[in-house]
C-alpha cells in the first residue's frame, strides 16, 4: 500500500505577513508576475550571499579584511558579474 503524501496546509495570513507583502510590493514596484520573479531573484540572491559570507566567517574564524597571526587570512572579495 502506498504511503499518503503529507499535504502542506496553507496557514492564514497574519497582519505581519500582510505588511511584509505590502512593503515588498511597494519596494520593488511589483505590477506583473515578471516583477515578482525579479524581486524573488534579488531577495534570494542576497539571502544566499549573506548566508555564504556568514558561513565563511564562521569557518575561518574572522571577518573579511581582518588579519590573524597565521598565514590563513582573508583579503576581502571582488564583485563578479554573473
Amino acid at each position: 500500500m502506498k504511503e499518503k503524501k503529507e499535504v502542506y496546509k496553507v496557514k492564514p495570513l497574519t497582519e505581519g505577513k500582510k505588511n511584509i507583502i505590502a512593503n515588498l510590493i511597494e519596494e520593488y514596484d511589483i505590477k506583473t508576475t515578471e516583477d515578482i520573479q525579479e524581486a524573488l531573484k534579488v531577495l534570494l540572491g542576497c539571502t544566499i550571499k549573506s548566508m555564504l559570507e556568514a558561513e565563511m566567517d564562521e569557518h575561518i574564524g574572522y571577518e573579511k579584511y581582518q588579519h590573524s597571526d597565521d598565514n590563513n587570512y582573508r583579503n576581502g572579495t571582488k564583485g563578479n558579474l554573473v
